[in-house]
């Protein structure tokens, strides 16, 4: 069952084009809208996706909760062995079965 998306309204995202091709979004959130929307951590989840026409006020961006949720079921795994479990490169220069 999809849920609906939580928009925050209270927000200002205004995307800054450079002459050299950069960017950046300016973005404005009104604390109290977020503080609504915190998980039981504090922490709240945005997604801020493009506007496909720039508002009348200037906005190229908005902003809507992310409803991802992370799944703590499976332990997580381990992905290199720790460093006193790792096996010693030879060092090529002070090996001596070089070839030459």
């Amino acid at each position: 069952m999809a849920q609906d998306r939580v928009y925050i309204n209270q927000c200002s995202l205004r995307e800054k084009v450079f002459d050299n091709g950069g960017s950046l979004i300016n973005a404005a959130f009104k604390v109290s809208e977020l503080q609504e929307h915190a998980d039981e951590n504090g922490w709240v989840n945005l997604v801020i996706a493009k506007r496909r026409e720039v508002s009348e006020k200037g906005a190229t961006h908005y902003a809507y909760k992310s409803e991802y949720q992370r799944q703590n079921s499976q332990p997580q795994q381990e992905m290199a062995p720790a460093p006193s479990q790792q096996q010693a490169t030879p060092n090529p220069i002070e090996d001596d079965d070089l070839p030459f």
